[in-house]
């Protein structure tokens, strides 16, 4: 296990049926694993890696056809790095390169994340908790082989303030989903989604709470079905 910065350079799912309004990605599944040779994962996290961790705990305790060769951060500092280090997963930092053009800066980290991907043979991406947002230029070769959870009942309350959003709107129901990544703001083909009751007393914190336990079974379950070929292409 390493921890290296790079210079700047379950509960019942509700299974849907993938949309057809998909842009113009150019899906391209993953691969099949196996036991012999397990499809290999990048985990990317922004923050405490808890959703990380779990995922990591359900490849280590079941006999999993997928496996997390690397953690990559765009933050140095965060908890979910010393987590992956104490699970005997390599973790890289891939800080944002100190470039004055924001749109270059964007390009040539992207650029540096994907090379570590090539390094480490990496076949689908997990997105858990990881704040920044991609590019198409990143996004449309991994079209297919990109998932991220969101802590909302998508389409409704996109964006980085879920919770908040869904208490604002007295909605009475919140959750999570499952989606494969697109070029939009979390409008990519939804796989899977699972339910939490919104009570009148919840805040965004204890809403966070509910909804993360959800998070942590929901988002290993869908990547078992994606390696063993049990999901359709969108």
């Amino acid at each position: 296990m390493s921890l290296e910065i790079m210079a700047p350079l379950c509960p019942k799912a509700y299974w849907h049926t993938l949309s057809r309004n998909t842009m113009a990605e150019d899906w391209q599944l993953p691969r099949v694993g196996n036991s012999l040779e397990p499809l290999r994962l990048a985990v990317l996290i922004s923050g405490s890696g808890s959703g990380m961790e779990a995922l990591l705990r359900h490849q280590q305790q079941s006999d999993c056809l997928h496996t997390t060769n690397v953690v990559v951060s765009d933050r140095p500092d965060i908890a979910g790095l010393g987590k992956a280090e104490s699970m005997g997963v390599t973790a890289i930092v891939v800080p944002l390169p100190e470039i004055e053009n924001s749109e270059n800066r964007r390009m040539v980290h992207e650029e540096e994340i994907n090379q570590v991907l090539a390094d480490y043979g990496v076949e689908a991406i997990i997105l858990s908790g990881y704040m920044r947002i991609l590019t198409p230029n990143f996004v449309k070769p991994w079209a297919g082989r990109l998932l991220n959870i969101h802590p909302s009942l998508l389409p409704n309350f996109p964006g980085a303030h879920a919770h908040r959003d869904a208490i604002a709107a007295k909605a009475t129901k919140s959750g999570c989903t499952v989606h494969f990544v697109d070029s939009g703001m979390d409008s990519g083909p939804i796989i899977a989604q699972e339910e939490v009751e919104v009570l009148p007393s919840d805040d965004e914190e204890s809403l966070g709470e509910k909804v993360k336990l959800k998070e942590h079974l929901l988002y290993p379950s869908v990547i078992d079905r994606l390696a063993a070929g049990d999901i359709l292409s969108p």
